[in-house]
């Protein structure tokens, strides 16, 4: 359980320069999804929400898009998985990612206009088909 009850109180525990990388993508993410930064575990800042239910019964929520700031390193969430964005990613700078993260060392290792399309991108998906009722696949598994 995270010691921290809201995202305003987690990111007072944050080191000046990582709260500085964070303020840019709070921004981000807030003029994207219309939406305040909630904490959704120990450091996930996540925006908007949207329902899933899947065939094997199981079923809640999820944001849309969000971020998890350390010192050293920011993992950045695209919950349609970063295989939809392989073009995009190849323009965005230097990173890693797994199925459905970017993870970044700083802000200036990337081209942040090529990252907000990326947000914005995931961000428009998922809002697109959840709109029809509730999500029914892991779709970073799924979305190529």
């Amino acid at each position: 359980m995270s010691e921290f009850k809201t995202a305003s109180e987690y990111l007072t525990s944050l080191d000046s320069e990582t709260l500085k990388q964070t303020n840019v993508l709070l921004e981000m993410m807030q003029r994207i999804s219309n939406s305040k930064a909630e904490l959704w575990n120990v450091g996930t800042l996540g925006f908007d929400a949207y329902h899933y239910k899947y065939t094997s019964g199981r079923e809640g929520d999820s944001f849309i898009i969000g971020f998890y700031p350390r010192k050293g390193k920011i993992t950045i969430y695209l919950m349609d998985g970063t295989a939809r964005h392989k073009d995009t990613l190849a323009k965005l700078g230097k990173y890693t990612t797994t199925g459905y993260c970017i993870v970044i060392k700083q802000l200036g290792d990337i081209d942040l206009a090529v990252l907000e399309q990326l947000i914005k991108g995931s961000y428009d998906y998922i809002k697109l088909i959840s709109n029809a009722g509730p999500i029914n696949r892991v779709l970073w598994q799924t979305e190529k």
